[in-house]
C-alpha cells in the first residue's frame, strides 16, 4: 500500500496541513463572498445586482473548501469532531442556516418577480451576516478550548465581531479589484472603514489571546521564538497602515493598482492564520487535544491518503482554473 512507511506522528501533521490550508483558503475565499454579502446595500438595486456579479462565478467553488475541513476534521480527528461539534451544535446550525439562506436567495432573487426581489436580497445580506458572525463565535470558543464561561462567551462575541469585519474588508478590497464607477467609489468608503475596525480588533484579540492559555503566553513572550513571532503582529499592522495610503491614493489613479488592497488583505489573512497556527501546534483543540491524542486509526489514514493527493489537487487545480477564466472587471450575471 502507498504511505505504509509513515508513521502516525507524519499521518497527523500531514493532516493538521492539510485541514489548515482547508480552513484558510476557505477563510480567504468564502471571506470574501460573505463580505461581499455583509456590505450589501438597502436601497440600491443596481449596487445589488454588480456586487452579486463579482461573486457568481466563484461563491459555489469557494464553499468546497469548508466542506473539506469539515470532511478532514471528521476522518482525521473524529474526537476532535464530535468534542467541537458537542460544544458548538448551536452556532454551527445557525451558520449552516446562514449558508443555506445565502444559497435559496442568491438564485431567488433573479427568477422572482421585481417586487419580491428586495426581500431576498434582504435574506442574502442577513444569511451572509448570520453565517460570519457564527464563524466567528465558533472561532473565539475553540481558542479558548470549547470553555463557555462568562469570559469565554465575551471573547467569542469579540471574535465575531471581528471575523465579521475582516470579512467585510476583503469583501471590499474585492469589490475594487472587480467593479466600477459608483459601486468602486464606495467600495474604497467601506474598505477605509472596516479597515480600521479590523486593526483594533486584531490588536484586541492579540492581547487577550496571550491571557487565555499559559502554552500561548510564554511561547509568545519567553521563548527564543517569540522575537519572530512578534514580527508578525507588527507586520500585520505595518501592512494595514500601507493598505490604508494605497485605498487614499487608488481613487485618482486611473484604475492602476486595483489589486494592491485585496493582495494586502490576503497577506494579513495569512499572516494572522499563521499566528494562530504556531500558537496551538500541536493542539487540534487548544489545551485539551493535541494532534495524536484526537488521531485516527493510521491504517485508515494511510488507506484515505491516497484518494487525499488526487482530490485536494483537483479542488486546487478547478479553484485556479476558475479565477483565471473569470479574471478582470465582473459581467452582468444571466441565468437564462
Amino acid at each position: 500500500m502507498p504511505f505504509e512507511s509513515l508513521s502516525a506522528e507524519t499521518l497527523g501533521n500531514i493532516y493538521i496541513g492539510l485541514l489548515g490550508l482547508a480552513v484558510l483558503l476557505y477563510a480567504v475565499l468564502d471571506g470574501y463572498d460573505l463580505g461581499v454579502g455583509v456590505l450589501f446595500p438597502p436601497h440600491n438595486e443596481q449596487f445589488k445586482d454588480d456586487m452579486i456579479a463579482s461573486i457568481g462565478p466563484y461563491w459555489d467553488a469557494n464553499e468546497t473548501w469548508l466542506v473539506l475541513a469539515v470532511g478532514i476534521l471528521l476522518i482525521a480527528f473524529p474526537q476532535a469532531h464530535s468534542d467541537i461539534l458537542q460544544t458548538l451544535y448551536i452556532p454551527a446550525t445557525f451558520m449552516l442556516l446562514g449558508l443555506i439562506l445565502r444559497g435559496v436567495s442568491f438564485d431567488f432573487r433573479a427568477k422572482v418577480a421585481q417586487t419580491n426581489k428586495p426581500k431576498w436580497d434582504t435574506c442574502f445580506k442577513y444569511g451572509s451576516l448570520l453565517t460570519t458572525l457564527s464563524q466567528g463565535y465558533m472561532l473565539g470558543i475553540w481558542v479558548t478550548g470549547l470553555r463557555t464561561d462568562i469570559y469565554a462567551q465575551g471573547f467569542a462575541l469579540l471574535a465575531a465581531l471581528g471575523v465579521t469585519a475582516a470579512y467585510a474588508f476583503i469583501g471590499a478590497c474585492w469589490l475594487i479589484l472587480k467593479t466600477e464607477g459608483d459601486l468602486q467609489t464606495k467600495a474604497f468608503t467601506w474598505a477605509r472603514r472596516c479597515l480600521l475596525v479590523l486593526a483594533g480588533g486584531i490588536g484586541a484579540v492579540s492581547v487577550l489571546n496571550l491571557l487565555l492559555h499559559n502554552e500561548v503566553r510564554a511561547l509568545w513572550l519567553d521563548s527564543p521564538l517569540g522575537l519572530v513571532l512578534m514580527t508578525i503582529p507588527v507586520t500585520c499592522f505595518g501592512l494595514l497602515i500601507l493598505c490604508a495610503l494605497v485605498l487614499k491614493k487608488l481613487p485618482k489613479a486611473e484604475g492602476k493598482g486595483e489589486w494592491l488592497p485585496f493582495a494586502i488583505a490576503l497577506l494579513v489573512f495569512v499572516l494572522c492564520f499563521g499566528a494562530f497556527g504556531v500558537s496551538y501546534y500541536p493542539y487540534v483543540v487548544p489545551g485539551k487535544l493535541t494532534i495524536m491524542d484526537a488521531l485516527s486509526d493510521a491504517n485508515s489514514l494511510r488507506f484515505l491518503l491516497v484518494g487525499t493527493v488526487v482530490v485536494v489537487p483537483c479542488i486546487l487545480a478547478y479553484t485556479v482554473l476558475v479565477y483565471r477564466i473569470f479574471a478582470g472587471k465582473s459581467q452582468k450575471l444571466s441565468y437564462y
